[in-house]
This record gives structure tokens, sequence and C-alpha cells, in this order.
């Protein structure tokens, strides 16, 4: 009841009656009133007449499984939320979820992440109320080599959701960091549990510096915040279901058509590492060349010095300019 209420408060440019607000919802006065007295506790702010109704005139930056799906547009993506303060780990959340039988399209999300990680066992740290910690939950009909693909399909739908929020675009460092001014925002994680030729599930975890207002001395070449690029406070749980919206689309489409032939020129567009010089850490030796884009399976295409070109499916992809690289 109280999603519903949230919905139909921010949706209505005017006053919304008591009694209207118990004629939709089926339910009594009492338990309107109940979980309007709720919802100011909880920090959002309303203007009560009488005769009129409620009205909503100010919201907090929640991350709550009610303030969330208040927002969603989605079918499946999101409609089950595990929502918590405080946790170690949302993908670490959500693959315990899964092993115990959650279903496709399950969201974790934290106000604060105390053990967040990215790719290579690096930390992601998320301070309460500042950033987005979650993680989705997927059980693809797809084969477990076709999982990498699903991280370049989140990093579309966060570009996508971000740049929804101003005039300049982000950017794309291949295959999962969104940037800012060649400095990082967003950092994507993906995961699977699968067997030789099936897969149980997948778990992408995406955790987005939105709020920040201070960025560690050590990190600031390398990081920022959505705020300290737009100069604006920004709804996380907003962003959230933008980027649940935009993720469902990308998804559906990937998985009716086994490729990512439908978004390489947008993901291209996108992509900070085009043209750029790069080097590649790869397992069998590093090497110089110069990235051209990614192809319909995501790897991305190097030109090398002597002009071969490589299809590079895993490990570090350094651009020159970023995080140091010179």
């Amino acid at each position: 009841m109280k999603t519903k209420i949230l919905s139909l408060l921010r949706d209505s440019k005017d006053y919304v009656s008591g009694q209207e607000l118990c004629e939709k919802l089926s339910v009594s006065r009492t338990a309107v009133w109940k979980v309007i007295h709720q919802l100011k506790e909880e920090g959002y702010q309303f203007d009560a007449i009488q005769n009129k109704g409620y009205k909503m005139i100010a919201e907090p930056d929640l991350m709550t499984k009610s303030e969330i799906v208040s927002r969603l547009e989605t079918t499946w993506a999101g409609r089950e939320i595990q929502d918590l303060k405080e946790t170690d780990s949302t993908n670490a959340d959500c693959k315990r979820l899964a092993e115990q039988g959650a279903g496709h399209g399950l969201l974790c999300v934290a106000d604060s992440q105390r053990a967040g990680r990215g790719r290579r066992g690096k930390s992601w740290e998320s301070p309460p109320g500042t950033s987005i910690s979650m993680s989705l939950l997927l059980k693809p009909g797809i084969l477990p080599e076709q999982a990498p693909m699903l991280t370049i399909v989140m990093a579309l739908a966060v570009a996508r959701a971000i740049n929804e929020l101003g005039e300049e675009p982000c950017q794309i460092k291949w295959p999962n960091d969104i940037l800012f001014h060649n400095r990082k925002v967003c950092g994507i994680l993906t995961e699977m549990s699968a067997e030789m030729d099936f897969i149980n599930y997948v778990v992408i975890g995406c955790g987005v510096n939105v709020n920040q207002e201070e960025i560690p001395l050590e990190l600031q070449e390398i990081a920022t915040s959505l705020k300290r690029e737009m100069g604006t406070l920004i709804s996380r749980a907003k962003l959230v279901s933008r980027i649940l919206y935009f993720f469902e689309k990308v998804y559906d489409q990937f998985t009716q058509q086994g490729n990512l032939s439908f978004l390489q020129v947008e993901y291209n567009n996108l992509l900070v590492n085009r043209s750029r010089q790069v080097r590649v850490l790869d397992p069998q030796g590093e090497y110089n060349g110069t990235a051209i884009g990614i192809n319909e399976t995501g790897e991305l295409l190097v030109e090398t010095e002597d002009g071969k070109q490589i299809a590079v499916y895993a490990g570090e992809v350094s651009v020159r300019g970023i995080y140091g690289y010179v």
C-alpha cells in the first residue's frame, strides 16, 4: 500500500483526497493516515488541507523497496526487491538468494556497502546515503559463453539512464566502467553460476557514485560522482528505476537476437577506448594497439602496432590518458 500511495501522490499535480486514496486502494481512512504518518517519519513532506487531501512537496533520497517500486516502469526487472540499510556486498546477497530459489529479475539494493568488489578483486566503497549499490539476478536461456555480453548490456543501460540527467554524455570504458571527464562514476561486476552448457544464474552488480560531495584524495584522479560533475542532487531511486527500464529493453532484445549487433553503433559512439591507443594486459603478454570498437559479441577489436586485428574477450585494457596511463 505504501508503494501505491507514493505513486499516486507523486504522479498527481494536485491534491489527492483521503477518500480517493481509500477508494483506489480499497482500504480505510485510518489505514491511509497510518501510511502517510509512516512516510512523514521517513522524511517525506506533505501539504495536507482539510477537504482537499494530500500533496507531496518534498522527498528524501532513499534506496528503499517502496521508493524504487513506486517509480518502476518495467515488466520483470526489479519487481521483487530486497532492500538493506547496510550490507557487505549486494552481489553476495543476490547469489545467496539465487541459491535459495529466488527468481529472475530479483534486485538487491543497499544504502551502503562495506565490502563491494570490482573486477580482479578491486574494492568499491559505497558510503551511506550517497551511492547506488545494486545487484540484479538473471536466469537467462543463453549459453555460458554468451554471459559476458550481459556486462555490455548493463553498461549501455547505465549510460542511457545517466545521459538522461544532463546535456553532456558520459562515456563507457570497455567493458564495465562508466566515465565522466575521464573519471569513473560507475563499475559493473558480472558473476555466473553455470554447468558446462547451462547457466544456473547470473548476477550483475552495479555501483554508481551519485551524490558524493568529496572523493578521497588518492582517488580524485580516477573517480568522481554525478553530483560533482552535474552540480545537483540526484534521486538514487529514480536513477535505479531508469537503469532497470533500459536494461530490460536491451536485455530482452539481446536474448531474442543472441548477439549485440543491434547496439554496436550506439555503444561504440560512447566508447572512450575507440580510436585511442590502448595497452592490453593479456595473460600471454602485454601489447599496445589502437581500439576500433566492439564486435557483435562484445569483444573489443584492437589493431596492433604491426597491423593485426585482435578481438579481446578478457583481460585489462588501459586507455592512454585514462586512470594515469600515459
